[in-house]
């Protein structure tokens, strides 16, 4: 596995960039797949674009890498625009969900593959190849050809790869998508940990909001074409900016109630409303299951639909009296009287909730 001298080799780099997308745009015929998109990344920051299929972010990503060219806008590199600069010039090492490995070449031969084409001599192309294979924990696998290795070992080589030319900017494009669940959260963290050492400014695309939350500095999600928020992990999960955000990030219950000069009644509790809200009339609280309390009694007007038992909690599904349902995550010593069909009380903390146009 590496060392901190293996990190200091191979963090000669020169200083972490900022990446800054201005005003993209780009239609594919009658689809819109990056509408007027601003975003900055600062220096050695990692950022999660995050978002459901169509939404614009493979796009964005490729626009960076120089594959892709907006109809209107620019993409800047430290402050050089950079939008109309051939790929090969952009200084950015890319890692594809589909690694991309060559498979007549070694380990060592892939991630000199780079080195070679700016003709470093063999000496010296061979030596960082093996730094790299070390630096990723694959000291021992460099005569080893793609098909004897696994897909994480493949994934480690694609990003020993994308390194080998010091980047001044690192693109993952779904990379771990093709790997199984325990080897993703493997090298979720090995990346992770890799890019903070190095200090290199990485753009990662994935459409999975945990590998999302738990590898990036801040999470930008999109939607048709548009950036929605983007905001510390923390803050995106805990203050959503739009309903779109609060739905798609973890799970959120909609509440029917009803709004009236900035406070909104429901579950017959008046709380004040977060952010926007209309004047008046019909909206739908959205609320996290963390924040629904719910406590057996036997005049309660709602019932108990369902338990999922999820270790330390029990995530308890209940059917209000007017036919909505609401989810809420309970510690388990406080769910054991809650079983299927109990009447129960369901109320909210007082403090500011998010609230949305009101679904059909």
């Amino acid at each position: 596995m590496k060392t901190n001298e293996n990190v200091a080799a191979v963090n000669t780099t020169a200083k972490a960039a900022t990446v800054e997308f201005r005003g993209l745009r780009r239609e594919f015929g009658p689809t819109v797949a990056l509408d007027g998109l601003d975003l900055t990344v600062r220096p050695g920051e990692l950022v999660a674009l995050l978002g459901p299929s169509g939404c614009g972010k493979t796009t964005a990503l490729r626009m960076l890498a120089g594959f892709e060219h907006p109809d209107s806008g620019e993409v800047l590199v430290d402050g050089e625009d950079v939008t109309r600069v051939p790929a090969h010039r952009r200084d950015a090492g890319m890692v594809f969900q589909s690694y991309s490995l060559f498979p007549h070449l070694d380990a060592l031969d892939n991630v000199a593959f780079g080195l070679r084409m700016r003709g470093v001599r063999t000496g010296e192309r061979r030596a960082r190849a093996a730094e790299l294979l070390e630096l990723v924990g694959l000291a021992d696998k460099g005569g080893r050809y793609p098909h004897q290795l696994s897909g994480g070992q493949q994934q480690r080589v694609a990003l020993a790869r994308a390194l080998a030319l010091r980047p001044r900017v690192l693109l993952l494009d779904e990379p771990l998508s093709a790997l199984d669940a325990k080897v993703r959260l493997t090298l979720r963290e090995e990346i992770r940990r890799l890019q903070q050492e190095l200090g290199i400014t990485t753009l990662f695309v994935t459409h999975d909001q945990e590998e999302a939350l738990s590898m990036a500095d801040r999470v930008a999600v999109m939607h048709a074409g548009k950036l929605e928020q983007c905001a510390a992990p923390a803050e995106l999960y805990g203050r959503p900016a739009t309903a779109f955000v609060a739905e798609f990030v973890g799970t959120m219950s909609r509440i029917p109630g009803r709004v009236s000069d900035g406070v909104v009644d429901v579950l017959g509790q008046r709380l004040p409303v977060d952010g926007a809200a209309p004047q008046a009339g019909e909206v739908d609280v959205l609320v996290r299951p963390e924040a629904v309390r719910v406590s057996a009694d036997a005049d309660g007007k709602a019932r108990v639909l369902a338990t999922s038992f999820l270790g330390a909690a029990v995530r308890v599904t209940v059917g209000l009296a007017d036919g909505s349902e609401v989810k809420a995550d309970l510690p388990a010593h406080e769910a054991t009287a809650l079983t299927a069909g109990a009447a129960v009380h369901v109320s909210l903390p007082e403090r500011p909730v998010l609230v949305a146009e009101r679904t059909a």
